[in-house]
C-alpha cells in the first residue's frame, strides 16, 4: 500500500514554523512530521476517523515522510488500533496522528518561547520505555488512581531578588514564571555559610506565599536539621507564612511515602513497588540482589494484606521483611527497622489530604544516621516528583506559566553526590516545570552543579551566586551563571570585592555579573 499523506491546510504553516523552532540549524520538514506522529501515538489516545481534517496542506510522499522506516511507523499504527497493515483506513489514521501531533507540538512551543527542540526530545521521546518492573530512579511511576489535587496561581509572579548597591537602591524584580523571558522557574543559589543565602531563600518563600495569596505552597527540605536556637529564630517566618515545622524524629512528617504507588492497577503497582525498592537500595550500603528481591517480596505482601484501598506503612513492610528473611539481621533489615522505629513518616494518612496543600519545613536531625537521612529525604522528594507528574500540566496563558508549588532543597551539594541522585534531580528539573513546580536548590559551592555529564545549573534558568570559597576561579562560576566572555570579566571584578549579603545573578532583569544586595528575611 502506497502511503502518501497530506496534512490539513492549517498545519502547512505549522510544519515550517515547528521545523524552524525545533531545528534552528536546519532540517528538512519531514522530520517534524515523524516526531509529530510518534508524539501523538505516545499520548495513548485513539482518534475518531469521523474527525479527520482536510488534506489541503503539506504533501509528503511515502519515501520522504518515512525515510526508509515505513515498517516501523506502520507497526505503531497497527498495534495502536489493532488493525492489519493492509487495512484501508491505515493512511487515514497516519494522517490524523500527524495532524494531531503537529497541533499539540505547536501549542507546546507557542506557550513556551524558550523551550527548545532538544528540551522536547529529551523530555518526551524516551518516556514509557521502561519494562514492567525496571523503572529508573529518575523516572516517575505511573499512578492512574491518584486522588491528590493541587490548585495553582495563574498570574505573573513577581519576586524581588534585591536592590542595586548605588544610592538609588533600585529594586530588582523578576517575573519568575514568564516563559517569554525564561524557560523555567527553577533557581540555584550558592554561597558559603553566613553569606545570607538562607535568609535570601526564606524571603523568596515568603514572597511566593504572599504574592500568590497563598495559592503557592512549599516544602523546605533541611537535610542537616535545625538546632533549638535556630527554631526559635525561625518562628517569625513560620508564623508569617503559616508553615508547619516538623522536627524529625521528634514528630512524624504527615506523609506515607508509599502513597505515590497506584494500589489499584496491578501493573502500575508493581512498577511503583520497584521504584520504592530502588530508592531504598540506592542508600542502603552493600545491598545485594537477594536483599532487593526480599524487600520487593515483603512490599508486595504488605500491599496484599491491606483492605479497602488502604496503604501499608513502612512499619508494615518492615514486619513483612522480618518474616521473609526469617529475622536475619543485615543492612536491609536494619535500615527498614530504623525508618519504621524512628517514625519519620506518619503511619496512616489520608491520601486525599496531601501535605502539598500546606507549607512545611521538614528538618531531619543531624543526630540521625546519614543513611537514614538520605533515604528519608529521597522518599519525600520522590513523592513530590511522582505526585505532580501524575497531574495535568499547569496552564500557560499569554506566556505566563501557572505555579503550584516550590520544592526547596537545602544542602543540595551533599544530597545529590550519588549518581542515581543526580539522575533523579535531572528528571525533576527537566520534567516537573510543566506541572507548575519551581525547584530551589541551595548549596555552599557550585562544583556539584557543574557536572561533566550533565550541567544542573543549565536546567535552572535562574542562578544567584553569593560569596564562595573559590571565588577567584572564574571558569566554574561563569558556567554556573551561564555568562559570556564580557560578562565573565565583570563577574571577576565583582567577586573580588563581594561582601556578605551581596551576590551576582544571571537574571535578565539586572546586569549579569554585577553585584547587588540580596533580599533577606530578617531585614
Amino acid at each position: 500500500m502506497i502511503l502518501n499523506i497530506r496534512t490539513s491546510d492549517t498545519n502547512k504553516a505549522v510544519v515550517s514554523e515547528l521545523t524552524r523552532r525545533m531545528f534552528p540549524q536546519g532540517q528538512s520538514e519531514n522530520i517534524i512530521s515523524r516526531i509529530a506522529l510518534a508524539y501523538s501515538i505516545s499520548r495513548g489516545e485513539r482518534l475518531d476517523l469521523s474527525t479527520i481534517k482536510n488534506s489541503q496542506g503539506k504533501e509528503y510522499k511515502e519515501e520522504t515522510l518515512f525515510g526508509g522506516n515505513k515498517a516501523y511507523y506502520v507497526a505503531l499504527i497497527c498495534q495502536h488500533y489493532g488493525i492489519h497493515k493492509e487495512d484501508l483506513n491505515l493512511p487515514r489514521y497516519l494522517k490524523m496522528h500527524i495532524d494531531d501531533g503537529l497541533e499539540r507540538l505547536n501549542k507546546i512551543f507557542a506557550d513556551n518561547r524558550n523551550y527548545t527542540g532538544l528540551d522536547f526530545l529529551i523530555e518526551h521521546i524516551e518516556r514509557g520505555s521502561e519494562s514492567l518492573e525496571e523503572v529508573e530512579v529518575g523516572k516517575p511511576a505511573p499512578n492512574n488512581n491518584q486522588t491528590v489535587t493541587k490548585g495553582y496561581f495563574a498570574g505573573p509572579l513577581t519576586l524581588q531578588f534585591g536592590h542595586t548597591l548605588d544610592d538609588a537602591r533600585k529594586p530588582i524584580r523578576v517575573v519568575l514564571n514568564d516563559t517569554n523571558v525564561r524557560s523555567n522557574a527553577h533557581l540555584a543559589v550558592a554561597g558559603n555559610s553566613g553569606t545570607g543565602k538562607t535568609q535570601f531563600a526564606l524571603d523568596l518563600l515568603r514572597q511566593f506565599v504572599e504574592n500568590s495569596n497563598g495559592g503557592i505552597n512549599f516544602l523546605y527540605l533541611d537535610f542537616k536539621g535545625l538546632k533549638q536556637d535556630d527554631v526559635k529564630a525561625m518562628k517569625p517566618f513560620f508564623d508569617r507564612t503559616k508553615t508547619t515545622f516538623i522536627n524529625a524524629p521528634e514528630k512524624a512528617f504527615p506523609l506515607n511515602p508509599l502513597t505515590f504507588i497506584d494500589n489499584v492497577n496491578e501493573k502500575n503497582r508493581l512498577m511503583g513497588i520497584s521504584k520504592f525498592v530502588d530508592i531504598i537500595a540506592t542508600y542502603a550500603p552493600r545491598m545485594g540482589a537477594t536483599q532487593i528481591q526480599q524487600l520487593k517480596d515483603a512490599t508486595k505482601e504488605a500491599f496484599a494484606r491491606q483492605k479497602g484501598g488502604a496503604y501499608p506503612s513502612l512499619r508494615d513492610i518492615s514486619e513483612c521483611l522480618f518474616e521473609v528473611t526469617g529475622g536475619k539481621a543485615d543492612t536491609l533489615t536494619q535500615i527498614m527497622s530504623s525508618l519504621s522505629d524512628y517514625e519519620l513518616f506518619a503511619t496512616k494518612t489520608d491520601p486525599k489530604a496531601s501535605f502539598l496543600n500546606q507549607n512545611y519545613y521538614f528538618s531531619l536531625s543531624g543526630d540521625l544516621d546519614r543513611t537514614i537521612r538520605f533515604t528519608a529525604s529521597f522518599l519525600a522528594i520522590y513523592y513530590v516528583y511522582n505526585t505532580f507528574m501524575s497531574m495535568e500540566n499547569a496552564p500557560v496563558t499569554n506566556g505566563v506559566q501557572a505555579l503550584r508549588y516550590v520544592l526547596l532543597i537545602d544542602e543540595a551539594h551533599v544530597l545529590f553526590k550519588d549518581k542515581k541522585s543526580k539522575e533523579l534531580l535531572e528528571s525533576i528539573l527537566r520534567e516537573i516545570r510543566s506541572k507548575g513546580v519551581a525547584v530551589v536548590l541551595l548549596s555552599q559551592g557550585i562544583e556539584e552543579f557543574n557536572q561533566p555529564t550533565f550541567d544542573f545549573s543549565s536546567m535552572c534558568a535562574n542562578a544567584v551566586l553569593l560569596e564562595i570559597n573559590d571565588r577567584l576561579n572564574l571558569k566554574p562560576m561563569s558556567r554556573f551563571l551561564g555568562l559570556g566572555d564580557a560578562e565573565t570579566r565583570l563577574l571577576g571584578q565583582s567577586m573580588s570585592k563581594i561582601q556578605k549579603g551581596q551576590a551576582v545573578t544571571n537574571v535578565k532583569e539586572f546586569k549579569r555579573g554585577e553585584l547587588f544586595e540580596v533580599e533577606q528575611y530578617w531585614k
